[in-house]
């Protein structure tokens, strides 16, 4: 089976600081783009920041400067350290794994459980 499993997630004061890790493992053939969404009490899920294979990165304009997503392919592993939080940050944080398994030859999305990230005033 393939799973992916974040952590990082907590309560911080505005202005703080959180680093989200996501580690995706199983039987892995290959990962090609990662990215992390997030979810706020009845809004739909966006996508907050995606690091292609090549290290290219996109940003949800709200968290430009302030977000910053990266992986480490040796632990497949993908990373998003925020600074500057507000409380408009507030949501259920996703990270997303488009892979290559053990068994298939097409890739498939793969999600992690969500962690939860509180901003407060």
């Amino acid at each position: 089976q393939v799973q992916l499993v974040e952590s990082g997630g907590g309560l911080v004061q505005a202005g703080g600081s959180l680093r989200l890790s996501c580690a995706a493992s199983g039987r892995i053939l290959r990962i090609n783009d990662m990215g992390w969404y997030r979810q706020a009490p009845g809004k739909q899920r966006e996508l907050v920041a995606g690091i292609g294979s090549s290290g290219s990165t996109n940003y949800l304009d709200s968290v430009k400067g302030r977000f910053t997503i990266s992986r480490d392919n040796v632990r497949n592993t993908v990373y998003l350290q925020m600074n500057s939080l507000k409380p408009e940050d507030t949501a259920v944080y996703y990270c997303n794994a488009a892979m290559i398994v053990s068994g298939t030859w097409t890739q498939g999305d793969y999600w992690g459980q969500g962690t939860q990230v509180t901003v407060s005033s």
